[in-house]
C-alpha cells in the first residue's frame, strides 16, 4: 500500500511539472514537449532532471557593464551607428554592400560593432595553433586573458599553466577563466601553483556543492584568448593532448581556429571582461591599457558576435539563418553536431531548393553518441531536398564553420545545435571578406578529399539499429 501511494505522490508531482512546463515556462514547444515526454517516462528522475537542467537565465542580467565601461563602450558602438545610418561608412571590400542588412542587424540591434582594419590567420591543425599561441603568449608584455571551455591535466595542459605561470612571474598580468565542468580535470595542486606565481583565476559556473552542480547544463563554451590587447584567439580549439592528434581512438582532430589583429580584438576583450567580472567578482576596470592603440592597417570586416542563456534572443542562430537567407550561389556548413531548430532547418531546406549548392560536413565518429544519431538524422532529413551530406573520415572533425557564396563567413565556438543557439555562452567572428571567405571554402573543398559523400540510397540502406538511434535521439533533441 505504500508503494502504492508513493508512486501515485510521484506521478502527480510529475504531472503537475508537465504542466507547469506547458503553461508557465515560456520554452519553445519543441523544448516543451521533450521536457514533458522525460518527465511521464522517467517519473521522480524526470523531476530531479528538469530542476537540474532547465533553469532560465534569461531574465537575469549575468554580465553587468559598469557606468564607467558602459560610457565608453556605449560611445563606440553609437559612432559607428552615425557612420552607418548616414552611409559614411566605406567598405573595403565592395561585395560586402550586398551583406550591409546583416551588419545592420549585428550592430543596431545585437549592439555588436563593425570593424575592418583587421588581419586574419585561419588555423586548421592543432599543432601549428598551438606552436602560435604559445609563441604569442611567451611574447607578451602587458597582459595575457585566457577564456577556455576545456583544459586538460595533459602534457599541453600542463604546458600551457607552466608557461602562464612562467609570465606571471616576469610581472605580466595574467587572468585564466575555464569553465567548471570543461576545467574539472585541473587539481587543486596546480590553481594554487598558479595563483602563487600570480596568476588570478576564476571558475565559470563553479559549485558549491561537490560533485554536484545546479547549473550543469549551461557551459561556457568560448575559447577567447587576448595578448597586449593586440592580438586575439578564437574558435574551436580547447586545450588537451587530444586537439594536437595525440589521442590513438580519436586520431587527428580537424578544427578551424582564428588569429586576429585589429580592432576586432576590443571586441574580443571586451567579451572577456565582461565574462571574468561575473565569473571573479573582480572590479576590473576597461583601463586603456587593456584597449591600446593598435596600429593596424589591416582589410578585413569583422563583427564579433556572443550569445548564450542569459539573453531571450539567439543572435548566433540569428546570423546563422541571416546568412543562409543571403545565399545566391553556395552554402558550406562544417559542424561536429548538427540539431538544428525548426528555423534553421528551413532555411537550409529552402536555400537548396532554391538551386543553391548546399554542402554540410559532419565527423565520421561520434564523441557525444546521443547528439550524433540526432545529427545523422536531420542531415538525413535535408537529402531529399538536394543538400549534399559528407562525413569527414581522416579523424575527428570538430570545426564550426559557415561559408556563403565564398564572400562572407563564420568561425568560432557555436555548433549548428539547439544546445548551442539557446543553452551554451559562445563566442563567433563573422569575417566580411572575399578574400578570407574564399581561403574557408578552399579549406572546406580540400576537406572533400577526405570525406565520403552520403547519398540519399546510401542513408535508405541503414540498420534497423541506426534507425531505433535515431528515432530516440531525435525526441530529445531540444534538450541534448
Amino acid at each position: 500500500m505504500k508503494l502504492l501511494n508513493s508512486i501515485t505522490i510521484i506521478y502527480a508531482v510529475n504531472i503537475c511539472m508537465a504542466m507547469i512546463v506547458i503553461f508557465l515556462e515560456r520554452k519553445d514547444p519543441t523544448a516543451t514537449l521533450a521536457w514533458v515526454l522525460v518527465l511521464l517516462v522517467f517519473p521522480g528522475v524526470g523531476f530531479l532532471l528538469y530542476l537540474l537542467l532547465s533553469q532560465n537565465f534569461s531574465r537575469k542580467q549575468l554580465f553587468i557593464m559598469k557606468i564607467y565601461a558602459k560610457k565608453s563602450f556605449g560611445d563606440y558602438i553609437r559612432v559607428q551607428k552615425e557612420l552607418f545610418g548616414t552611409g559614411r561608412l566605406i567598405f573595403n571590400d565592395k561585395n560586402i554592400e550586398n551583406y550591409k542588412d546583416l551588419i545592420k542587424m549585428n550592430l543596431f540591434y545585437h549592439g555588436f560593432s563593425y570593424t575592418q582594419n583587421n588581419e586574419v590567420e585561419i588555423y586548421t591543425d592543432g599543432q601549428k595553433k598551438f606552436e602560435d599561441l604559445f609563441s604569442s603568449i611567451e611574447g607578451a608584455k602587458n597582459h595575457i586573458h585566457l577564456e577556455y571551455y576545456i583544459i586538460r591535466n595533459d602534457t599541453l595542459g600542463n604546458n600551457l599553466l607552466d608557461l602562464l605561470s612562467k609570465k606571471a612571474k616576469e610581472g605580466v598580468e595574467v587572468r585564466l577563466l575555464y569553465d567548471s565542468v570543461g576545467g574539472r580535470h585541473i587539481s587543486e595542486e596546480q590553481i594554487e601553483m598558479l595563483i602563487s606565481s600570480g596568476v588570478k583565476v576564476a571558475v565559470f559556473f563553479g559549485s558549491t556543492f561537490p560533485f554536484f552542480n545546479f547549473k550543469i547544463n549551461y557551459r561556457n563554451h568560448r575559447k577567447i584568448v587576448i595578448i597586449d590587447g593586440i592580438t586575439g584567439y578564437v574558435g574551436g580549439f580547447n586545450i588537451g593532448d587530444e586537439y594536437i592528434g595525440l589521442n590513438k581512438k580519436i586520431g587527428y582532430w580537424r578544427d578551424t581556429h582564428l588569429k586576429i589583429r585589429g580592432d576586432a580584438v576590443i571586441d574580443l576583450q571586451t567579451r572577456f571582461l565582461l565574462d571574468w567580472g561575473h565569473a571573479s567578482k573582480e572590479e576590473l576596470l576597461f583601463l586603456p591599457k587593456y584597449f591600446p592603440d593598435n596600429g593596424i592597417l589591416g582589410k578585413v570586416g569583422i563583427q564579433i558576435i556572443s550569445s548564450g542563456p542569459d539573453k531571450s534572443d539567439e543572435a548566433i542562430k540569428d546570423n546563422y539563418v541571416k546568412m543562409i537567407n543571403s545565399a545566391k550561389k553556395s552554402i558550406l556548413i562544417q559542424t561536429p553536431y548538427f540539431v538544428p531548430d525548426a528555423s534553421v532547418f528551413e532555411a537550409i531546406k529552402i536555400a537548396a531548393l532554391s538551386g543553391v549548392d548546399v554542402k554540410i560536413m559532419i565527423p565520421c565518429k561520434p564523441d557525444h553518441p546521443f547528439v550524433y544519431w540526432a545529427t545523422y538524422w536531420y542531415c538525413g532529413g535535408l537529402l531529399k531536398y538536394g543538400v549534399k551530406i559528407y562525413t569527414y573520415e581522416f579523424g575527428f572533425l570538430h570545426a564550426k564553420t559557415l561559408v556563403v557564396d565564398g564572400t562572407v563567413s563564420s568561425v568560432g565556438t557555436a555548433n549548428f545545435d539547439v544546445r548551442s543557439f539557446k543553452l551554451n555562452f559562445e563566442c563567433n567572428g563573422i569575417i566580411y571578406d572575399t578574400r578570407t571567405s574564399q581561403m574557408l571554402y578552399d579549406i572546406f573543398m580540400e576537406d572533400l578529399n577526405y570525406s565520403m559523400e552520403i547519398t540519399r540510397e546510401l542513408y535508405l540502406e541503414r540498420g534497423v539499429l541506426i534507425r531505433f538511434k535515431e528515432s530516440v535521439c531525435r525526441l530529445l533533441a531540444p534538450i541534448l
